[in-house]
């Protein structure tokens, strides 16, 4: 297991931390918490010693014959500040260094996670935008925060996102630790795309947007800037990744072209529906007792992964597909998926075999990478977080 430092710096979420150390705890690890002196006004040394088992210091001058201000960011595996303060994250940006969490910042060589809370000005400010992207340009995997609410009545970007899904993020970067995507921007589209008859009725899919989500956390693990256009989409959003919601196939072809304007890849996780009704009713549809059902006139939605390759340029960004498909009589998964494949156009194809209740809604999946090299990559029955690294693993091998 791993030697884990939870920094705690002096927000009201400092009060979330104590969840977050109980999870590293109960899974195997090792952790020490660094408070700041001002976190310890929020949630008192007593708390933090009984949940890691460990004494707790936030002085350079404690124990120094241990070297506490070198020794524990030398030995760690990964660094996690939570909730990391504006002020925290200015003096980490700046390399300043005045107590011993700072000094645990600047002396690891591991990891570092930050997961940020503060009202949404301080979050929106200038300086402190300014912060975050010079810490991510370092490496420091930097966690959006999320909007809900703040301190007394305030609503807004800036409130620490929940504890599990931050544990989630460092086992990410953990598992991860290789920084092959840092300075890559990546856009992964996630879920399934609805195409409206009336007000109430769509037509559908059954996607739910994990696997996607799980690409675009492994993303970011890996060092990335990541886009997520996410049509329909009932999971809470990645950490450290920036999300568009979208709900028709044009409405995700958009955002996605958008996006792709500026990507290094882009991976279409998404299920866009193939058609639409040709026509939407602006009133509820009725239904008449003895009457005719309603006749339905279907259009074709445009190939947002084709128009993708089409309007590349010097076979950049990366594309990366996704096939879900089931055998027939005419073939199997893979003969279909290979067919898919040459018509799209695209570098990688990742063929799922959605056959017998498979893959949607579930949290494993397997599948097969197909190059446009030739290769041929299984990838076994599995967590999604898993097939997203082989994902990521099999483009970065384009890079230099």
């Amino acid at each position: 297991m791993s030697e884990i430092i939870v920094g705690v710096s002096g927000g009201i979420a400092a009060y979330k931390a104590a969840s977050l150390v109980r999870l590293f705890t109960e899974s195997g690890h090792d952790v020490t918490v660094v408070p700041t002196e001002a976190a310890l006004k929020f949630v008192g040394a007593p708390t933090w010693e009984a949940l890691s088992g460990r004494p707790v210091r936030t002085d350079v001058f404690e124990d120094v014959h241990e070297v506490p201000h070198v020794r524990l960011g030398q030995h760690a595996d990964l660094v996690v500040v939570a909730p990391a303060t504006a002020n925290l994250l200015a003096k980490a940006a700046h390399g300043l260094a005045d107590d011993l969490l700072t000094n645990t910042l600047l002396t690891a060589r591991c990891p570092v996670v930050m997961a940020p809370a503060m009202h949404t000005e301080m979050w929106e400010h200038a300086s402190t935008r300014h912060n975050v992207e010079t810490l991510r340009s370092r490496g420091v995997h930097v966690l959006d925060p999320a909007s809900g609410r703040l301190t007394g009545t305030d609503t807004g970007p800036g409130r620490l996102v929940e504890p599990d899904e931050i544990f989630a993020a460092c086992m990410n970067v953990l598992e991860s630790r290789v920084q092959d995507l840092v300075g890559r921007h990546v856009v992964v589209s996630a879920g399934g795309t609805r195409e409206y008859l009336d007000p109430v009725r769509f037509l559908g899919n059954r996607s739910s947007g994990r696997q996607g989500y799980a690409l675009a956390e492994a993303a970011v693990a890996r060092g990335a800037t990541v886009t997520v256009v996410a049509a329909n989409v009932a999971l809470p959003d990645p950490a450290g990744a920036a999300v568009v919601q979208v709900v028709s196939t044009e409405d995700l072809r958009r955002e996605v072209l958008l996006a792709a304007a500026d990507a290094d890849v882009v991976v279409m996780a998404a299920a866009p529906a193939d058609f639409r009704p040709d026509s939407t009713v602006e009133s509820k549809i009725k239904k008449t007792p003895g009457g005719d059902a309603p006749q339905i006139n279907l259009v074709e939605n445009p190939d947002i992964l084709a128009e993708l390759v089409r309007t590349r340029v010097s076979k950049r960004p990366v594309v990366v597909g996704f096939a879900a498909e089931t055998g027939d009589e005419n073939g199997s998964v893979l003969d279909h998926a290979r067919v898919k494949f040459e018509r799209k156009g695209c570098d990688f194809l990742v063929v799922n075999d959605v056959s017998g209740e498979r893959v949607f809604g579930r949290d494993d999946n397997e599948a097969v990478i197909l190059g446009s090299d030739g290769s041929v990559t299984p990838v076994a029955f599995g967590p999604k977080i898993a097939l997203a690294h082989a994902v990521w693993d099999a483009v970065t091998a384009l890079y230099p």
